[in-house]
């Protein structure tokens, strides 16, 4: 019976302590909650301005110089590159012609132009921006950092999936394991640092191939010194970037004009002057009868081919630069004409004149205009290497806005044109690379089989994640994905197998540039997810935040302390370690979370959330400072400010929407200080008596009522007001007044910036590969990058960092 008894108690009390847990737990909920009012009230009419037929003419011109340079600067080398050991037969040119044809027709013409590129995040491209599109419709982002507020957005666009379609199926089962997010995130990453290789390969390539022209007219001059005017035109080149993609594009555009014209004039001469008959390979059938009768070798030599649809990649990731009709016009109407009579020219020549398959662009071209055909070509070298600059930068910017690699200086170049930037840490890591790749191998030939391996891996991660954007974005009928899928598969699958045969005469160095980078951003990306986990599991309970009154049981002196802190909701560890390390805090405390959305661009006016943390004698405020992938912490901005001000008309209206007299001011006052004071007893309670812990319960669960209704005011800065009596609105003024002028008392006293300086580290017991990770990896990104109080650029006399340690 004894036991019986025993055992009842302890059951007792173990559900009233569950009881107790919940009830404690249901607080913290409710102390603070997502700022879901305020967003669904932040009503803004933001779109993007139209554009005028003058303004899209004059994109599609500036887009020559920026988008479509690499593009248009391959027909120096794909013949050679196709046939580097010679050319056997006359038919053989007329096939490869063919392949060249339809290549151009299949890859840049309708699967990027006109289909890829609608998949564009608002205008940005790449597959970073692709991801951003999957995370809208899919939870598959590895940092759990997004809530409902954020989808009120206006730039937050989104389709919803019916209720048992493909869209939903596939949404399920791509969110149902954390491994299959992980894998995709692995295929986006991949991409991106297949494109950072070609931002290395392409300068390198196409420089190279422009300047070996001169030994058309000087076969005798030595191969070094055209590899050194080729690294001293490249030192120009990457110099120029600082003056940003506007103004290189109005410099660069002109010469990519001139340049399209030449080749589709010398094209038309080329073909009428040596043979008409080449036009017979716009026939498909050439391409069956070239396989047939040059083998394997006319397979492998699709690694030749494929260097003709190179700076297709770039030009998704350059949408960024310029409106997409504009690109299609540009391409449709004037480059891809002046591509297909450029080679159309070429094969014609090299028909009647096999022997010159290694200079077959320059031999091509009449004495007469051979000089400023070389002058153009060089010039349009440079350009086609700036396509892939510009387009690294964009991936950069958004790899760094979705915490997949390390914080870089990033310059706004345009007032007119937000997408145009600027990374000179980037910019001399890829001349360095540029300089090197060129004067380590000095032969185009190698060039283009690496660049064949980056270019063709770019395109295949592109049509798996496109696969996906069909499915969850644009709900397309799984037929139409399939013929999708398997038409570009099996082009550029065909193309993978060729570059595959020259991997180790060449075609190792896109793999290794590729390994570094994902290394980079593998390490940074899984530090930053882990450094977010600590922070949530670590952050300060409410409860105790309460229990200390509203001094914080430590000396408030004057002014406003902004601490920054990665969490859109709780109190962060910083805070607790601050003040037990130093019992001092400033009189207004307002919690900064800096936080990256995927989305393209936040619209200032829905940038900030502003929220009150317990009562009003704290003085503790939340801010949300929400940002896109393509917006910039301009110099400029002065955020401190915009800050500080979207507190000031966070109070007022909150002021206003309050039930206010004088006597319930004061009683609301005294009734939540009383209310916190025996909600924080109650907690600590250690009283087992059954009884008494049920009346507990029960006092415990009104006081939960009466606590949230008090101590937690949602409102959103912008929100209209209901109206007031008369009588009330002195009282709401003079509150309103009171503490307006209390924090502006504050502001006069100085505002400090609070942040905390983080050192990561593994675990002991940790595995090998962890600890070289974090411990060396790690550890050395976060020395050479730049700080976030850099980034946000915070006065240096104004910042206080916190250290800290993080074991993961």
């Amino acid at each position: 019976m004894a036991e019986r008894v025993e055992a009842s108690v302890t059951e007792g009390e173990n559900t009233i302590e569950e009881r107790e847990v919940g009830a404690m737990w249901e607080l913290e909920q409710k102390l603070d909650q997502p700022m879901d009012e305020e967003a669904n009230k932040l009503n803004n009419m933001y779109t993007e301005k139209g554009l005028s037929m003058l303004m899209l003419l004059r994109l599609s011109f500036q887009s020559l110089g920026i988008v479509y340079g690499d593009l248009g600067t391959s027909p120096l080398y794909v013949f050679y590159n196709t046939f580097p050991d010679g050319i056997d037969d006359s038919e053989d040119v007329i096939g490869a012609l063919s392949l060249i044809i339809y290549s151009l027709l299949l890859i840049p013409l309708i699967k990027y132009v006109f289909i890829v590129c609608k998949a564009n995040d608002n205008g940005q491209g790449g597959t970073l921006a692709i991801y951003s599109l999957l995370c809208r419709h899919a939870k598959v982002k590895l940092i759990p950092n997004q809530h409902r507020s954020d989808e009120d957005l206006t730039t937050y666009s989104r389709t919803v999936s019916a209720e048992g379609s493909f869209a939903a199926k596939t949404k399920k089962w791509l969110e149902g394991k954390d491994w299959r997010k992980r894998a995709l995130l692995v295929v986006v990453l991949l991409g991106t640092c297949m494109m950072i290789g070609d931002g290395i390969l392409t300068p390198a390539i196409s420089v190279l191939s422009a300047t070996g022209g001169i030994k058309i007219i000087k076969p005798n001059m030595s191969g070094d010194i055209v590899v050194l005017v080729s690294i001293v035109i490249l030192i120009g080149l990457f110099s120029l970037q600082h003056y940003g993609t506007d103004k290189v594009g109005w410099l660069f555009a002109p010469i990519v004009l001139i340049w399209f014209l030449f080749i589709g004039a010398t094209g038309i001469y080329n073909i009428c002057k040596y043979d008409t008959s080449v036009l017979k390979a716009f026939s498909p059938t050439y391409i069956y009868l070239y396989f047939k009768r040059r083998g394997l070798d006319g397979w492998i030599s699709l690694g030749g081919i494929l260097l003709s649809i190179t700076g297709t990649e770039a030009l998704y990731a350059d949408i960024a630069y310029f409106p997409l009709l504009a690109i299609q016009l540009a391409f449709t109407l004037f480059v891809f004409p002046c591509l297909l009579l450029a080679y159309c020219g070429q094969a014609a020549y090299l028909v009647n004149h096999k022997e010159h398959y290694q200079d077959a662009f320059y031999a091509s071209i009449p004495n007469s205009v051979y000089w400023p055909m070389f002058v153009v070509a060089t010039g349009a070298a440079i350009v086609g290497s700036q396509a892939t600059i510009s387009g690294t930068y964009s991936i950069i910017k958004q790899a760094v806005a979705h915490g997949c690699f390390p914080r870089v200086k990033i310059v706004h170049t345009s007032k007119k044109f937000r997408g145009q930037i600027y990374c000179p840490d980037i910019n001399w890591i890829l001349m360095l690379g540029c300089i090197a790749v060129t004067a380590s191998f000095k032969n185009q030939s190698q060039i283009g089989n690496a660049y064949g391996t980056a270019v063709v891996l770019v395109m295949l991660v592109t049509t798996l994640l496109m696969v996906l954007i069909m499915l969850l974005v644009w709900h397309c009928h799984w037929i139409l994905v399939l013929i999708f899928t398997v038409l570009s598969l099996f082009v550029e699958l065909s193309y993978f197998s060729a570059v595959i045969f020259k991997i180790d005469e060449g075609g190792w160095v896109p793999l290794i540039i590729a390994a570094i980078s994902l290394l980079v951003m593998s390490v940074w990306h899984y530090a930053t997810v882990k450094k977010y986990e600590f922070e949530m599991h670590s952050k300060v309970s409410m409860s105790w935040i309460l229990g200390l009154g509203p001094s914080l049981g430590l000396v408030r002196v004057p002014g406003v302390g902004l601490v920054y802190t990665e969490l859109a909701s709780g109190v962060p560890h910083i805070f607790s370690h601050f003040i037990t390390n130093l019992p001092a805090i400033h009189s207004v405390v307002v919690f900064v979370c800096v936080k990256y959305l995927p989305v393209y661009t936040v619209p200032e006016e829905e940038r900030f959330l502003m929220k009150r943390i317990g009562p009003k004698t704290f003085r503790m405020f939340r801010c949300v400072a929400r940002y896109g992938y393509k917006d910039l912490h301009k110099k400029d901005d002065d955020f401190e400010n915009k800050l500080l001000t979207n507190l000031f008309s966070f109070i007022r209206i909150e002021t206003m929407m309050e039930p206010a007299s004088n006597s319930s001011t004061y009683s609301s006052t005294y009734s939540v200080n009383h209310t916190q004071d025996s909600t924080v007893d109650l907690i600590h309670n250690n009283n087992h008596n059954s009884s008494n812990n049920n009346n507990n319960m029960d006092m415990f669960s009104s006081m939960v009522d009466y606590t949230v209704s008090t101590l937690d005011t949602i409102v959103p800065a912008d929100s209209p007001h209901n109206a007031v009596s008369f009588s009330q609105d002195n009282t709401i003024e003079e509150e309103e007044a009171d503490e307006l002028e209390f924090l502006k008392t504050c502001k006069e006293s100085g505002v400090v910036h609070i942040m905390g300086n983080t050192v990561v580290k593994a675990r002991n017991g940790s595995w090998l590969p962890k600890k070289i990770a974090i411990d060396y990896v790690y550890a050395f990104l976060a020395k050479v990058c730049r700080e976030n109080s850099v980034i946000l650029h915070v006065p240096h006399e104004t910042l206080l960092n916190v250290g800290q340690v993080f074991y993961v």
